[in-house]
């Protein structure tokens, strides 16, 4: 699978631009609330081509900030439950919401909007349907399969946000590589001045703490670090329901002045310059925002070998990744990392320059929109 290129795309939107016609796109996810989908939904909003589309938001659950910001940008957001009883009740509930808006692409994010929105457009006659499928942790029991795979019958193209996430949708949904197209994620690379390397034996990250997170792994893993380099430091930037457990799990293990956890922040760009390096120990990822954040500011990376993190991290270039959930080689990675602090500058160096060249924010969202026109090239034919 491999990024989008513009062969058909500039013939429709000449066709539409000569017609004055923008194409009415709707963005479809579960939460516009605080998240790492929630802040690539924003740069949708904030980078897309006004000349050629018109986007709206539509969040089936919670909306907070990220949606407020969306509505400044200039772009409609709905908060729109699906309070009928029943998956067809929620169906038709959808539908008939869709064919109120009169879209000519929906756009959905995740399972639960994918499942729905899918079937919902569908009946709606919306001509063109694009699922993204954010990470790899979907379908873990029958049902949830099932419903993957229905409504990926339904949809023009799914779109994973890295291989790893690509061969898991073609397994679940019995899908071929004309039917998925992968597009990495990207972030807006100019919030994130680089800096490079503190020079101070200091790791960050920045993580929701929750269980696939796994902080108690990382934790661990710096109880052994700080018995060979004593002035190791950890800023953990987050919040979730594991933190009250991972900050008394701190003081078991002794660890109360080499830990710091700062909560929720919104000067990620400014604290992520305070470290040396930044480390990760989840159990599972499509494309790290964070990582992406870290190396446009120039920080090395140590991070697990789950998900789409090989993609991101080329290693030993731009940083070290381990197996999961084993404190031990996530300790000797940071040691080793701390030892190696001269080498620092020049990984921080590829790191950005990784970033600038495969996971910018405005490459992510004209892949998108050349895949919307090229898809819908027929459909304007006829």
């Amino acid at each position: 699978m491999s990024t989008i290129e513009a062969i058909n795309s500039e013939n429709v939107a000449n066709q539409n631009s000569s017609a004055g016609k923008r194409l009415r796109v709707c963005h479809l996810s579960l939460t516009l609330c605080t998240g790492g989908l929630e802040r690539l939904l924003v740069d949708f909003a904030r980078y897309h081509n006004r000349e050629q589309f018109e986007l709206e938001f539509v969040a089936l659950g919670e909306t907070g900030a990220p949606a407020e910001e969306i509505q400044q940008i200039g772009c409609p957001v709905f908060q729109f439950p699906l309070t009928a009883r029943g998956k067809l009740a929620k169906i038709r509930q959808l539908s008939d919401f869709l064919n109120q808006r009169g879209y000519d692409l929906l756009h959905t994010h995740n399972a639960y909007p994918h499942f729905y929105g899918s079937l919902a457009a569908y009946r709606s006659r919306i001509p063109v349907t694009i699922q993204t499928r954010h990470g790899r942790r979907f379908g873990e029991t029958f049902s949830e399969r099932m419903q993957f795979a229905m409504a990926s019958r339904f949809a023009d193209r799914v779109v994973p946000v890295s291989d790893d996430t690509g061969q898991r949708c073609k397994k679940i949904g019995w899908l071929d590589d004309t039917q998925v197209t992968r597009i990495w994620n990207g972030i807006d690379v100019d919030r994130f001045v680089f800096t490079g390397s503190a020079q101070k034996l200091t790791a960050i990250t920045v993580s929701r703490l929750s269980p696939e997170k796994d902080i108690v792994t990382m934790l661990h893993a710096v109880q052994q670090v700080v018995q060979e380099i004593p002035e190791f430091r950890l800023l953990i930037v987050g919040d979730g329901p594991e933190r009250t457990r991972l900050e008394n799990l701190t003081t078991e293990l002794l660890l109360n002045s080499h830990v710091e956890f700062l909560g929720e922040r919104s000067d990620v760009p400014q604290l992520l310059t305070q470290a040396g390096f930044y480390v990760s120990s989840s159990l599972t990822e499509g494309i790290s925002l964070t990582l992406l954040e870290a190396m446009s500011v120039g920080l090395p990376i140590v991070a697990t070998q789950v998900g789409g993190n090989p993609e991101i991290v080329q290693q030993p270039a731009t940083g070290l990744l381990v197996p999961s959930a084993n404190p031990g080689f996530l300790a000797s990675a940071m040691i080793q990392m701390c030892q190696n602090q001269c080498q620092w500058a020049e990984i921080g160096l590829r790191a950005r320059a990784r970033v600038e060249q495969y996971f910018n924010i405005r490459t992510m969202i004209k892949d998108y929109e050349n895949l919307y026109l090229d898809i819908l090239n027929p459909a304007f034919k006829s």
